[in-house]
Formats: C-alpha cells, sequence, structure tokens
C-alpha cells in the first residue's frame, strides 16, 4: 500500500521531468544524431596501449612486429592460398609503356580484374601500387586513377574525376611516363566490382560481419595482395615497390605500408588525422556508410590512426593534407603529424617523412602537389 501511495508523486515527478536529478534511472541512449550517449567519456578511455608512443615498449623492432601482427588480426581474413593464375584480357600501346587488363585471384574467394602499366624499357622497374578514393562514385575506381580505353562512357567519368581532383592528369600514366610500373584494381562495390548506390555500404559491411569477415578487412588484405602480385612481377624489382593513394586511398596507403614489410615508400594525400580529431559532431567518420570500408573492429581501443601509420617507420613516408580540408580539420592533422614525426625522430629517420599542409587547398591532388610527390617518389625508389 505504500508504494501505491507514492505512485502520484512519481508521475508528477516525471511529468515535470525532475526525476532524481541526482540519480537518473538510465542514461540517455544517443546524443547529436548518431553518437552514443557516453560518446566523451568513451572517447576519454582511448589511450592506445599499443602505441609506440605510450611508454610501454622499449625494443622498436619488437613493438613493430607485434603491432602490424595485431593489426592483421583485425582484418578478419585469412591468408590466402591460391595463386594469382593472372589472365590477359585486353592491351593498349601507350607510346613508353604498355596498359594491360588483366584478372587474377586476389584471394581464394575472389577473382578480379586489374589494370597494369609497364614501361617498354629494360627492366626490372621500380613499381607503385594505386589506391582510389571513395567520392561516393562507383561506376569507376582503377579508372580513376589510370585511364580506361574502349568505353566512351567510362573514359568520360574517368576523365571528368580526373578534371575535379587531380589536374586533369591520370596519375598512373604520369607515373608510367617516369618508369613505373604501375597497377590499381577496385575495392567492393567500385568500376568492375559494382557498382553500388551509397545506401548500400552499410549493409555490405553488416553482411561481411555476418559471415565472420570484415569490408575494411577486405579491403586491406586485397591491397597487400596486389603488393605481393606486383612485387612477385618478373619486370619489377620487388626491393622498389612504393604506393600512392588519395582520400580514402590515402588511407589504404597508410595502412597498406603498416601491413606489408614490402612497401618501400607510401604517399598519403588527404586522409590522416587523430581519432580524437575526426570524432567530433558533423564530421565525416560519424555518418557510418563509406566509414565502414575504414573501420577496423577494435584497432580504436588500441592505437590512434598515426600509431597505426608509424609500423612502417622508418621507411619513407610522405603525407600531404589540404588546409581547406572539411573533412580533415587542422588541427585534427596537426595532432597526427606531431605524432608520426616523435616516431621517425626516435628511429633517427626525420629525413625520411615529409608531412605538409597546403593552405589553399581543399581535398584535391593537384599539379603542384603532383610535382613535389613524383620526385619524392624518384628519390627513394629509383636507383
Amino acid at each position: 500500500m505504500k508504494i501505491l501511495r507514492t505512485l502520484p508523486l512519481m508521475f508528477a515527478l516525471l511529468a515535470s521531468g525532475n526525476v532524481y536529478a541526482q540519480d537518473k534511472w538510465q542514461t540517455e541512449g544517443v546524443v547529436e544524431g548518431n553518437l552514443p550517449a557516453s560518446w566523451q567519456t568513451l572517447k576519454a578511455q582511448m589511450r592506445y596501449p599499443d602505441s609506440w608512443l605510450s611508454g610501454n615498449f622499449k625494443d622498436f623492432h619488437q613493438w613493430q612486429s607485434h603491432s602490424r601482427q595485431l593489426f592483421r588480426r583485425a582484418l578478419l581474413i585469412p591468408d590466402a592460398t591460391k595463386p594469382f593464375s593472372p589472365h590477359s584480357i585486353a592491351k593498349e600501346d601507350r607510346g613508353s609503356y604498355t596498359a594491360e587488363k588483366l584478372s587474377l585471384n586476389i584471394t581464394d574467394d575472389n577473382r578480379i580484374s586489374a589494370l597494369l602499366l609497364m614501361p617498354k624499357t629494360p627492366g626490372p622497374h621500380p613499381a607503385i601500387v594505386l589506391l582510389h578514393d571513395h567520392g561516393s562514385k562507383f561506376d569507376i575506381g582503377k579508372e580513376k586513377l589510370i585511364r580506361p580505353w574502349g568505353n566512351a562512357e567510362q573514359l568520360a567519368s574517368a576523365q571528368a574525376w580526373a578534371d575535379k581532383f587531380f589536374s586533369g592528369k591520370f596519375i598512373g600514366d604520369e607515373l608510367a611516363s617516369r618508369g613505373y610500373a604501375v597497377i590499381a584494381i577496385d575495392s567492393p562495390g567500385w568500376g568492375d566490382r559494382g557498382p553500388m548506390v551509397y545506401e548500400q555500404q552499410q549493409a555490405l559491411a553488416s553482411n561481411y560481419f555476418n559471415l565472420g569477415r570484415s569490408l575494411a578487412g577486405e579491403v586491406a588484405y586485397e591491397d597487400m595482395r596486389t603488393v605481393d602480385f606486383i612485387a612477385a612481377h618478373p619486370g619489377v624489382d620487388s626491393k622498389r615497390v612504393g604506393v600512392l593513394g588519395f582520400s580514402m586511398g590515402g588511407f589504404r596507403a597508410w595502412q597498406l605500408a603498416a601491413l606489408s614489410e614490402k612497401v618501400a615508400a607510401t604517399a598519403v594525400i588527404s586522409w590522416f588525422g587523430t581519432y580524437n580529431g575526426l570524432m567530433q559532431p558533423g564530421n565525416n567518420v560519424l555518418r557510418g556508410q563509406s566509414a565502414f570500408y575504414m573501420l577496423h573492429p577494435g584497432m580504436p581501443a588500441r592505437m590512434d590512426i598515426p600509431d597505426i601509420a608509424s609500423i612502417a617507420a622508418p621507411k619513407p613516408m610522405l603525407i600531404f593534407s589540404g588546409g581547406k580540408d572539411k573533412l580533415f580539420p587542422a588541427e585534427a592533422v596537426k595532432d597526427a603529424f606531431d605524432k608520426v614525426h616523435r616516431v621517425w625522430s626516435s628511429q633517427q629517420a626525420d629525413d625520411k617523412l615529409v608531412t605538409k599542409s597546403w593552405p589553399e587547398l581543399g581535398h584535391v591532388f593537384y599539379q603542384e602537389q603532383q610535382n613535389e610527390v613524383f620526385p619524392w617518389l624518384d628519390k627513394w625508389l629509383k636507383p
């Protein structure tokens, strides 16, 4: 009876919104649209115990081996056992180099097409693995970076993309003309492996998890296999394989350098920051959808973004960011730059790390940036 007598008071407090202000019955569920109500508390718990900068490790090479294995396990993708078994689909002569479309077993479960550019001069050649962006444009992937042929509609789409982001240049063709072997593949959903639409991404990622796998892990492991393939090519010097990526491709570039010991030099364009700096209301990484291509289960609890990139130290790495890039706030980029410099400096390798913010540029890889990146790659990959 005593409980029944208190009910009217409880209902009155509920109606007024003044329910036990000092001891709420429960916390909120969701705030800021998509964030858990406790997101600030959870962020404060992200202390990155597996970072080299944590002080928890004394030997850099032991840390490097430990963290690389930790990251590799997070991909949730088993090692491939099938041979690549490449097959030529089409070829085109481009003067000083040839362009070839081929198919290969990128994993035991997926046979895909790739674009390969090969100089006509005697090898072995240095090589570049090119990594395409996201851009919410799925009809082309590898064709964003290597000029396609035989399909006028696809070529028009690719040229428009190059005009918008790359000063009209096809990055792969520019590199091939400089004497590099160049390869690019489509990530799941792009080009010959699509096209899907923006709203499908979240479901695709969920179904990878339902199958015990990871969409981000699939992308990362396929990039590792692309390095393995080009490094084993008879026309390529396996000790001089570099990677270059723009936007999501930039993310793929530094993670690939962290995962594969075969990567000799890495150029990252327009994808860098810290989790703390990027996890702010309104930032693109909080929207889901495209973010699932870059979310590895459990890794953010262990290492920050620059911590993962630093697994590649002390090998050469270049990281460019646009000062007007709305996707990557200046403070987040600065903090990430500071972190990687501390790691490379700890290994007496400051001369091998270049970081630069371009104040007047946004989310692009324009001619003036290319004019610095290409000679930098030459410095580290050409004899």
